[in-house]
């Protein structure tokens, strides 16, 4: 885990998420799927799932030099591939794909229990860096 202390959002603590592993440019984070995530299927609802990769790609921004201080997501692309199942923990790897200025893209694989592609995303954050 990097050294950079990270607040956890209320939607974080609400989601369940949690920090994993983290390497420049990289953020690995897990959520536990819960029957509150439930679509009407009995699969988790694929708001839960957008939710995990936003975050994940989110928290990978923070790990680049020089700091990101903000990070907002103004674009998201989803793709879904596989059923995610209530009850099985989904880990959600985010990497940064390049970082300017002012935005930085993101791509991002969801993954479910013994690494079954859940789903894959990318997305485009319009980010504030700290002054070094």
């Amino acid at each position: 885990m990097s050294s950079r202390a990270h607040a956890s959002s209320p939607a974080w603590r609400w989601l369940g998420l949690r920090d994993v592993d983290e390497a420049e440019g990289s953020a690995v984070v897990e959520m536990a799927a819960t029957s509150d995530m439930a679509n009407t299927a009995g699969f988790v609802h694929g708001g839960m799932i957008s939710a995990l990769a936003d975050s994940a790609m989110g928290r990978s921004i923070r790990t680049i030099t020089p700091a990101v201080i903000r990070s907002m997501s103004f674009d998201l692309k989803l793709s879904f591939i596989s059923a995610a199942k209530v009850g099985e923990t989904l880990r959600a790897t985010g990497r940064v794909v390049h970082a300017g200025r002012r935005t930085a893209v993101t791509e991002c694989r969801v993954e479910g229990a013994g690494g079954r592609l859940v789903a894959t995303a990318s997305g485009t954050f319009a980010i504030t860096r700290g002054k070094e």
